[in-house]
C-alpha cells in the first residue's frame, strides 16, 4: 500500500517523542532527521524534503506548547500541518464550462493508466448528473480505441472515434457529436509515448489549440516514483497542465509523487486512482492524505465510502432488526457483501483512528475468511438463513457438500452468530436500562 512504510517509519520517530516530558532542541533534531530519511526513501523530491524539514524545525524547536498537546503531539501537528501544505492545503475540484459542452484532455506516458483513468473519470461525473463522452485520439497505439470502448462499454458511457489519422480532426468533430447527442462532456483520451517527444508535444497543442479544454488533466503512474515528477514537470512546461490524477496509488510504492508532484508543478492533485473499481477513482484530500500517513486515520473517507455502498433505507431496517433481534443470517450476508463492496478490510481499519498505529498486517485478518462464511450461508435454502435452529446434523451434512467447507466450519459460524446475537441484546438492554425501564442482573 502506497505511503505504508514513509508511515510506520514516521510513526515510530513520533512514538519516541510521545513518551517524553519535554523535548530538548536534540530530541527535536534527532526526530526531523529520521523524518528526512523517511521522506527521501519514499522517494520525494531531495529539494523538496530539505525544504519542508528546515520548515518543522524551524516551528518545532522553541515551540509554544498548545493547551491539551504534549511537545511531542505538538511536533506532530507541525508535521502534518507542513504535510497538508505540501500536498495542496484543500481538495481541488475539477471545473465546468460555463458554456456547454465542457472538454478535459487526458493527457500522459504510455502504461500510466490513462484509459482506464479516462472510463473512471467520466462515471464519476456521470454520478453528478452529467451526460458524458470519450472521445478516442490514441490512434497510434494498438487497439487502443478498441480499449476505450470497452472502458466506455463497462460504464456504459457513449465513445467517439473515427478512420481518421488526424487527432485533431477527430477532437474536433466530437464536438459536433456531442453538439447533436445532448452530451455536456467531452473526455479525450489522447495518445501516449513511452517517453517524452517533441512530436507527441506538437500533437497534444494542436488538439488543445483546436478544442480548448477546460482542463488538462495528466495522469501519472505512482509505481514510477520520482520519474512521476519529472513527466509532470515537463507536461507542464511544454502545453500546460491544469491538474494531476495519479494512479496505482493502492500498490507497492513509496508514494513519493503524491508528495512531490505539486511542490514541483504548483499543479493539485485532483485524484487518485486507489484500484480498479469505478469508486476507486477518489478524490484528492491533502489533509485526509496527511491523516493517513501519520497513522492517524481518515473517518471521513471511511463514512463516505459507506454512504456509496450503504441504502439508508435499509440501515434503518437492519437497526430495527437488531434491535428487536429479529436479525437472520440472510441479513448477516447482505451486510457482508456490502461491506466487501468497501474495499480490503485492511484498508478499511487503517481509516478508523488508532488503527494506524498498530502493525494491521501481524494481525490475524483473514480475507479468505469472509469467502468461506459467505459461501455457507448462500448453500442454505432461504428458511435455514432465516432460522438456523433447524439446522440439524442431516443438513449441516448437506450444507458442508454444497460450499466445500467442513461442518465443523458451519458449527463455528452458527455458534459465531448465536454470541453476536447475545451481544446485541446486551447492547439493548443496557440502552433500556439507561431509560430507567431495566435494571441489569446484578443489581436486581
Amino acid at each position: 500500500m502506497a505511503f505504508e512504510s514513509l508511515s510506520n517509519r514516521l510513526q515510530d520517530v513520533f512514538k519516541q517523542l510521545r513518551g517524553k516530558g519535554r523535548l530538548t532542541e536534540k530530541d527535536v533534531k534527532t526526530a526531523l532527521r529520521e523524518v528526512k530519511l523517511a521522506l527521501l526513501e519514499a522517494d520525494v523530491n531531495f529539494k523538496i524534503v530539505k525544504n519542508f524539514v528546515n520548515k518543522v524545525t524551524e516551528k518545532a524547536v522553541g515551540i509554544e506548547v498548545l493547551e491539551g498537546l504534549n511537545p511531542g503531539q505538538q511536533v506532530i501537528k507541525i508535521v502534518n500541518d507542513e504535510l497538508i501544505e505540501l500536498m495542496g492545503t484543500s481538495q481541488s475540484k475539477i471545473t465546468f464550462s460555463s458554456k456547454s459542452p465542457t472538454v478535459y484532455m487526458m493527457v500522459g506516458l504510455q502504461g500510466a493508466g490513462k484509459t482506464t483513468t479516462t472510463g473512471k473519470l467520466a462515471g464519476q461525473l456521470r454520478k453528478q448528473g452529467k451526460k458524458p463522452l470519450l472521445t478516442a485520439c490514441d490512434i497510434y497505439r494498438p487497439a487502443a480505441v478498441k480499449q476505450l470502448q470497452v472502458v466506455g462499454g463497462t460504464y456504459n458511457i457513449p465513445v467517439f472515434s473515427m478512420e481518421s489519422k488526424n487527432p485533431v480532426e477527430i477532437a474536433r468533430e466530437s464536438l459536433n457529436y456531442a453538439a447533436k447527442n445532448g452530451n455536456d462532456v467531452i473526455i479525450i483520451d489522447t495518445a501516449g509515448r513511452l517517453h517524452i517527444n517533441e512530436e507527441l508535444m506538437e500533437e497534444l497543442q494542436n488538439i488543445k489549440n483546436e478544442v480548448h479544454p477546460q482542463e488538462i488533466l495528466l495522469v501519472v503512474d505512482a509505481m514510477t516514483g520520482q520519474d512521476a515528477v519529472n513527466v509532470a514537470e515537463t507536461f507542464n512546461d511544454k502545453i500546460g497542465i491544469d491538474g494531476v490524477i495519479i494512479t496505482k496509488l493502492d500498490g507497492d510504492t513509496r508514494g513519493g509523487a503524491a508528495l512531490s508532484v505539486r511542490a514541483v508543478t504548483g499543479k493539485p492533485i485532483k485524484y487518485v486512482g486507489m484500484g480498479e473499481k469505478l469508486d476507486d477513482l477518489e478524490p484528492f484530500y491533502p489533509d485526509r492524505m496527511a491523516s493517513r500517513i501519520l497513522g492517524m486515520g481518515d473517518v471521513l473517507s471511511l463514512i463516505e465510502k459507506a454512504q456509496q455502498v450503504f441504502d439508508e433505507s435499509q440501515a434503518q431496517e437492519l437497526e430495527k432488526k437488531m434491535r428487536t433481534l429479529d436479525f437472520t443470517l440472510e441479513d448477516f450476508l447482505n451486510q457482508m457483501q456490502q461491506v466487501k463492496k468497501m474495499g480490503p478490510i485492511k484498508d478499511l481499519l487503517k481509516m478508523i483512528p488508532g488503527f494506524g498505529q498498530i502493525n494491521i498486517d501481524d494481525a490475524n485478518i483473514d480475507e479468505k475468511a469472509m469467502v468461506h462464511v459467505e459461501a455457507i450461508i448462500q448453500s442454505m435454502t432461504l428458511e435455514e438463513r432465516r432460522n438456523p435452529d433447524i439446522l440439524n446434523g442431516s443438513r449441516k451434512k448437506r450444507i458442508a457438500k454444497g460450499c466445500g467447507r467442513t461442518i465443523q466450519e458451519i458449527n463455528k459460524l452458527l455458534k459465531q452468530f448465536e454470541e453476536m446475537k447475545k451481544m446485541m441484546k446486551m447492547m439493548t438492554d443496557m440502552g433500556k436500562a439507561k431509560k430507567g425501564k431495566f435494571k441489569l442482573p446484578f443489581l436486581r
